[in-house]
């Protein structure tokens, strides 16, 4: 899955709806490529487009819609074919939008939605598809970040409350192992699958990141280097964590929490469903940082955006207006996803459906991301999650020293 926010996407195989993915030619026709966040036949997303496409095809007599649905596996190198083969699409929504703007492929938002649908956006959002100050990617679903801790694990080691600073978390996590409560005090996930994630958070808390407020990378700040020190000193090394959490996945501690084996973790929305499967009485709360909970957690989106190589921004712009107004709600609710826009927001959250959703809700208009408009983004993630992990077994200074020189020179060659 890209960008981590597509956590039910699963391999389906491609699959086509509203007609023949081939370019008809016709100006007016919109040819869509979407990713498949569906992990079955039930709950494939073209079930969603099509009724889209059926809708908007229905109110804008002459528009005509094609849509070919990909599963993550194949999405991204698809598209590279279709780019490089001629056969561009006219809208794509997938995990990422930086590298299409560095080649010069892409309208801007405010080209291709009207102010009022960009208006109903959350800003916060809005800010994270921006390059250089301008808005090219538009976020299609979002995801936030929580602390999940299980509540018999800590009645059985006596914590009377969740953590609030790190300090707590650890002395937390000392009770769980001396009490047994649990086989991992605190899982702790910085292996391949979303190292970038987690180390993220940590660095947070610390008043750390990836960036400073000019867009330049800080990989191996002060801040970050303590942050992977103090985890290595107080979680790692006295054994209140994984042996080795540079080749844990996301998935394994997820996977260690629903089966009742974990105290506590960080989570997005997708653990809800697996903690209920496994009859987890879980709790949630703010993610602690160093000195008390974190004033913004980590955001994730995926994105939807419009190239211009077909000239139809008129017909796109009636498009997207059309189902970012009319039909995100269904697509948030279908695979429990945070929504993007501000009115479907308050309709999931006035409706009473949604209340274990309620804490990731709160920390939506705060989120903060990844620095996704730098093109060399890409090259820095999957640097992270080849080596950033080290960087609480091994010295961080020299793991995230590492990193930087690789940013820094990813940087100057975009």
């Amino acid at each position: 899955m890209a960008a981590g926010a597509a956590a039910l996407a699963m391999a389906l195989g491609a699959t086509a709806c509203g007609g023949d993915s081939g370019d008809s030619g016709d100006k007016n026709t919109i040819k869509l490529v979407a990713a498949d966040y569906g992990d079955k036949a039930s709950n494939a997303s073209k079930i969603y487009w099509n009724d889209v496409v059926k809708d908007f095809e229905k109110k804008n007599k002459g528009i005509k819609v094609e849509v070919q649905v990909i599963n993550w596996n194949e999405i991204d190198k698809q598209v590279k074919t279709m780019i490089q083969s001629g056969n561009v699409p006219d809208l794509l929504q997938t995990g990422g939008y930086a590298d299409k703007v560095a080649d010069d492929l892409l309208y801007k938002a405010d080209e291709v939605m009207s102010p009022k649908t960009r208006a109903n956006l959350i800003p916060s959002f809005s800010k994270a598809g921006e390059v250089d100050g301008t808005q090219y990617g538009i976020p299609w679903v979002s995801s936030t970040r929580v602390l999940f801790y299980n509540k018999k694990v800590f009645e059985k080691a006596g914590i009377k409350s969740p953590p609030k600073t790190w300090d707590e978390v650890a002395s937390a996590a000392k009770k769980i192992k001396s009490s047994k409560a649990a086989d991992t005090p605190y899982a702790l996930p910085l292996g391949p699958e979303e190292t970038q994630g987690e180390s993220m958070i940590w660095e947070m808390g610390n008043g750390g990141g990836y960036t400073d407020s000019g867009g330049k990378y800080t990989i191996d700040s002060k801040a970050n280097v303590e942050t992977f020190k103090w985890l290595q000193d107080n979680l790692v090394k006295p054994k209140l964590t994984y042996d080795n959490p540079a080749t844990t996945d996301r998935k394994t501690a997820f996977a260690d929490f629903a089966a009742g084996k974990a105290g506590m973790l960080n989570g997005h929305p997708s653990l809800i469903a697996m903690a209920k499967a496994g009859k987890v009485d879980y709790g949630v709360t703010t993610i602690p940082g160093k000195d008390g909970p974190l004033k913004s957690t980590l955001g994730v989106a995926d994105w939807m955006m419009a190239f211009k190589d077909g000239g139809k921004k008129e017909q796109v712009k009636k498009f997207l207006d059309f189902t970012y107004s009319k039909k995100m709600k269904k697509f948030d609710e279908m695979y429990n996803f945070m929504p993007v826009t501000k009115d479907t927001l308050q309709d999931m959250q006035s409706s009473g459906k949604h209340k274990d959703l309620e804490p990731f809700f709160k920390e939506l208009p705060n989120a903060k991301f990844y620095p996704l408009g730098d093109p060399a983004w890409d090259v820095v993630s999957a640097e992270m999650k080849k080596t950033g992990g080290k960087a609480v077994q091994e010295d961080p200074k020299s793991v995230l020293g590492d990193l930087q020189k690789k940013a820094e020179d990813a940087a100057s060659n975009k």
